[in-house]
Protein backbone atom coordinates (compact mmCIF):
# COMPACT_ATOMS: atom_id res chain seq x y z
CA UNK A 1 0.00 0.00 0.00
CA UNK A 2 3.23 2.66 0.67
CA UNK A 3 4.84 1.78 -2.48
CA UNK A 4 1.88 2.69 -4.74
CA UNK A 5 0.80 5.43 -2.41
CA UNK A 6 1.76 9.16 -3.50
CA UNK A 7 2.03 11.05 -0.55
CA UNK A 8 2.67 9.90 3.07
CA UNK A 9 2.39 12.21 5.94
CA UNK A 10 3.13 11.37 9.56
CA UNK A 11 3.69 12.63 12.55
CA UNK A 12 6.17 11.61 15.49
CA UNK A 13 6.51 12.02 18.86
CA UNK A 14 10.08 11.76 18.72
CA UNK A 15 10.76 8.04 17.60
CA UNK A 16 7.08 6.96 18.19
CA UNK A 17 4.72 6.96 15.13
CA UNK A 18 1.69 8.43 16.36
CA UNK A 19 -0.03 9.43 12.98
CA UNK A 20 -0.44 8.73 9.32
CA UNK A 21 -2.04 10.43 6.30
CA UNK A 22 -1.96 8.10 3.31
CA UNK A 23 -3.29 9.76 -0.27
CA UNK A 24 -2.89 8.44 -4.01
CA UNK A 25 -3.48 11.36 -6.74
CA UNK A 26 -2.92 13.13 -9.82
CA UNK A 27 -1.85 15.96 -8.41
CA UNK A 28 -4.41 18.20 -10.52
CA UNK A 29 -8.14 16.69 -10.37
CA UNK A 30 -8.46 14.34 -7.57
CA UNK A 31 -6.52 13.07 -4.42
CA UNK A 32 -7.77 10.04 -2.49
CA UNK A 33 -7.05 10.38 1.38
CA UNK A 34 -6.78 6.41 1.34
CA UNK A 35 -5.57 6.40 4.96
CA UNK A 36 -5.92 9.11 8.12
CA UNK A 37 -5.00 7.43 11.54
CA UNK A 38 -3.92 8.63 14.48
CA UNK A 39 -2.45 6.55 17.90
CA UNK A 40 -5.16 5.98 20.36
CA UNK A 41 -3.05 8.01 22.74
CA UNK A 42 -2.77 10.88 20.70
CA UNK A 43 -6.56 11.13 19.76
CA UNK A 44 -7.91 14.96 20.82
CA UNK A 45 -4.78 16.14 20.37
CA UNK A 46 -5.36 18.02 16.53
CA UNK A 47 -2.75 15.54 14.71
CA UNK A 48 -5.48 14.49 12.53
CA UNK A 49 -6.84 17.92 11.49
CA UNK A 50 -2.90 18.94 11.45
CA UNK A 51 -2.44 15.53 8.61
CA UNK A 52 -5.21 16.54 6.47
CA UNK A 53 -4.34 20.21 6.79
CA UNK A 54 -0.75 19.12 5.67
CA UNK A 55 -1.84 16.33 2.51
CA UNK A 56 -4.33 19.34 1.51
CA UNK A 57 -1.46 21.61 1.24
CA UNK A 58 0.91 19.50 -0.21
CA UNK A 59 -1.97 18.22 -3.50
CA UNK A 60 -3.08 21.65 -3.68
CA UNK A 61 -6.05 23.73 -3.71
CA UNK A 62 -6.74 23.03 -7.24
CA UNK A 63 -7.11 19.09 -6.22
CA UNK A 64 -10.20 17.88 -4.22
CA UNK A 65 -9.61 16.07 -1.20
CA UNK A 66 -12.12 12.93 -1.09
CA UNK A 67 -12.03 9.92 1.49
CA UNK A 68 -14.15 6.87 2.66
CA UNK A 69 -15.07 6.95 6.56
CA UNK A 70 -15.82 4.35 8.72
CA UNK A 71 -18.82 4.40 9.90
CA UNK A 72 -17.42 5.57 13.45
CA UNK A 73 -15.54 8.85 12.31
CA UNK A 74 -17.94 10.06 10.33
CA UNK A 75 -19.11 12.57 12.73
CA UNK A 76 -14.90 13.76 12.67
CA UNK A 77 -13.95 14.54 9.20
CA UNK A 78 -16.70 17.97 8.98
CA UNK A 79 -15.04 18.67 12.05
CA UNK A 80 -11.54 19.06 10.13
CA UNK A 81 -12.77 20.58 7.15
CA UNK A 82 -14.64 18.37 4.82
CA UNK A 83 -18.18 17.98 3.28
CA UNK A 84 -20.29 15.29 3.82
CA UNK A 85 -21.57 14.34 -0.29
CA UNK A 86 -24.38 12.46 -1.30
CA UNK A 87 -23.68 11.56 -4.99
CA UNK A 88 -20.83 9.09 -5.12
CA UNK A 89 -21.31 5.67 -5.98
CA UNK A 90 -18.98 2.33 -5.35
CA UNK A 91 -18.50 -1.18 -6.96
CA UNK A 92 -17.81 -2.84 -3.18
CA UNK A 93 -14.45 -5.19 -3.43
CA UNK A 94 -14.46 -8.94 -3.72
CA UNK A 95 -14.10 -10.24 0.08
Amino acid sequence: MFENSDLIVTAWDKDKLVGVSRTITDWVWGSYLADLAVSPDYKRSGIGKKLVELTRERVGEQSMLLLLSVSTAIEYYPKVGFTREDRAFIIHRRR
